[in-house]
């Protein structure tokens, strides 16, 4: 059965194809022969540049055809290497077996044992998935992840203004500003945006155990320590992980999972909070021609682009947090579940960026209620009561708490009318009186 959105098993390659089709190009199997390649191409150009005495007859001028094979890297060369992977029954292997053939047709066949030298399969993977997290990260996660903030930020400057109740346990409180509690979001996103740009993108490489036992015995002389930070941080770009057993500890990488987690989580927070307010009626939704909110009730608008998003974004964070629990935990030197764990890497950023597009569609379809803010500040005058016996608090009036307690504990509406009498009974001066009755719910906001 040929593949399709259709009968795809995972919604990610069927029906959200086209939302996260750019992390094909470092997330699928494609993706990794490739960065395997990469990684294997610039391993045997760093040793002609080291140079190994065996490769010094190796020509700088060749480095651009050696280039070639993983940037002009199709997905006939995938297919050829999953053939030979049908005998080797080891993807690394394949990889080797492959570039050693475009070593004879380049006429290196002299040189192709000096591929894959005394490495092991892990340095292969514990570099090339770093490097496809980190180009993915910086190509495709980053621009989707500006999307959000700088719709957030767009909102809570054309909301600034705008005066709301605040609800704290549910129930009406001192007021606030629709923008500002938008910019509430938009900070903590910064905050812990600035945090992951912190972490690492680690790799792991020295040879089987990690000590580069087979490169020290063919060669004692060279310091191959510092050829394996080298190669890693100045041709990879990778912060070279050292002492490790025959593993990438992951410490890092589990770092990055739990930082994304929580910028999920923020997110999770704004949907739920977004819906809620689409359900008080404080945002109308724009309605598309042709659009059904349900299958019965012909009425309906629906918050269906805030739900979409949490429940991937939960997803996505079920995930993460099993990556993150896992990778760094393996049996002494090392065991496999590593391996079939990250090949799941691209699944958590792929509803992570589905997520993210559903709640910056929804953002766009809020249409904002100014009546209804309008209604519930006019409904809640008790809201003042913090403002009034806070002055009084300066004034030194006694028991200024209790009295607002007395006058707004109560079953009753507290009106505009009832405050303004309640402030005319207070033994206060008449400017303080004027003072108290400036105060209203629309303009005690605060900073």
């Amino acid at each position: 059965m040929a593949l399709s959105p259709l009968n795809a098993i995972s919604p990610i390659d069927g029906r959200y194809r086209s939302k996260v089709d750019a992390l094909g190009n470092y997330f699928s199997e494609e993706a990794l022969i490739k960065y395997r390649v990469l990684v294997e191409v610039e391993y045997f150009i760093a040793l002609c540049e080291l140079p190994l005495p065996q490769l010094e007859s190796v020509s700088d001028s060749v480095f651009g055809e050696l280039r070639k094979i993983y940037k002009d890297f199709s997905a006939d060369d995938a297919s050829a290497i999953k053939n030979i992977e049908k005998t080797t029954n080891h993807d690394v292997k394949a990889v080797e077996y492959f570039i050693k053939e475009k070593f004879d047709q380049l006429d290196l066949s002299d040189h192709k044992e000096f591929i894959h030298f005394g490495l092991t399969s892990q340095d292969i993977n514990n570099t090339a998935i770093p490097l496809s997290i980190k180009e993915a990260m910086n190509d495709v996660y980053v621009s989707e992840y500006q999307k959000v903030l700088e719709k957030l930020q767009g909102l809570a400057k054309d909301w600034e203004n705008i005066p709301m109740l605040a609800r704290t346990h549910g129930q009406p409180a001192s007021p606030t500003r629709l923008g500002k509690e938008i910019d509430v979001f938009v900070v903590r996103l910064k905050e812990q945006f600035n945090l992951l740009n912190d972490i690492p993108s680690a790799a792991k490489f020295g040879g089987a155990t990690g000590n580069y036992n087979a490169h020290k015995v063919a060669y004692p002389n060279i310091d191959w320590k510092a050829f394996g930070t080298k190669f890693v941080q100045e041709n990879l770009g990778l912060q070279h992980s050292f002492p490790t057993t025959q593993i990438e500890h992951y410490d890092h990488m589990a770092a990055l999972f739990d930082a994304l987690k929580r910028i999920n989580t923020i997110l999770i927070d704004l949907d739920r909070d977004i819906w809620t307010y689409v359900s008080m009626d404080y945002f109308k939704q724009k309605i598309k021609k042709g659009e059904v909110g349900s299958s019965a009730m012909p009425h309906k608008v629906n918050p269906i682009d805030f739900e979409n998003s949490e429940g991937n974004l939960g997803i996505a964070n079920a995930i993460f947090e099993h990556l993150s629990a896992k990778l760094p935990v393996s049996r002494l030197q090392r065991d496999l579940t590593d391996s079939t764990v990250l090949r799941n890497v691209g699944v958590p950023f792929a509803h992570t960026l589905i997520a993210f597009k559903s709640t910056v569609k929804g953002l766009g379809k809020l249409l904002l209620n100014e009546a209804k803010f309008e209604q519930d500040l006019e409904n809640n005058w008790a809201v003042v009561a913090e403002a009034i016996q806070t002055i009084l608090r300066r004034e030194n009036y006694p028991n200024p708490y209790e009295a607002l307690k007395g006058l707004t504990r109560t079953n009753e509406a507290i009106t505009q009318s009832s405050i303004s009498n309640f402030i005319d009974t207070l033994d206060v001066s008449d400017p303080i009186k004027s003072e108290l009755k400036a105060i209203t719910p629309r303009n005690y906001t605060g900073i």
